[in-house]
C-alpha cells in the first residue's frame, strides 16, 4: 500500500507568487506549488499571500487529493517537484462502478 505523507509545512514562496508545501512519498520528497492565480477562482477577494495560504489550510484535502493523483500519474515538473493548476482541482477521481454499487443503487430505486 502508498503512503503519502504531508507535513505542516505550508508556506508562502514570495518569488515564486506561490504557496508551497512537502509531499513525502516512500524515500521521494517534493515540493508542491500552487500559484496566486489558481487561488484567485477560489477566493471572492484579492488573493493575498495571507488569503492564499488560509484557502490552502480550509481545503488542504482538495489539495492533498490532487497531488496524489498528480504522483501516480507520475506528472511531475522538470525538476521533480508537484505544481497544482485550476484544472487538477476540479479534476474527480473517476470511481468505476462496481456490482455492489449497482445493486445498491437498485435497491434504492
Amino acid at each position: 500500500m502508498v503512503f503519502f505523507t504531508f507535513p505542516e509545512d505550508a508556506r508562502w514562496n514570495v518569488e515564486l507568487d506561490a504557496v508551497e508545501f512537502t509531499v513525502l512519498l516512500g524515500e521521494y520528497q517534493g515540493t508542491v506549488r500552487v500559484h496566486r492565480r489558481v487561488f484567485q477562482r477560489m477566493l471572492d477577494q484579492s488573493p493575498t499571500p495571507e488569503r492564499c495560504l488560509e484557502a490552502f489550510h480550509l481545503q488542504r484535502t482538495r489539495f492533498e487529493l490532487s497531488v496524489e493523483r498528480k504522483l501516480r500519474r507520475r506528472q511531475l515538473t522538470d525538476d521533480g517537484n508537484v505544481e497544482i493548476n485550476g484544472r487538477d482541482l476540479r479534476e474527480r477521481d473517476p470511481r468505476p462502478v462496481t456490482r455492489v454499487d449497482r445493486v445498491c443503487a437498485l435497491e434504492t430505486r
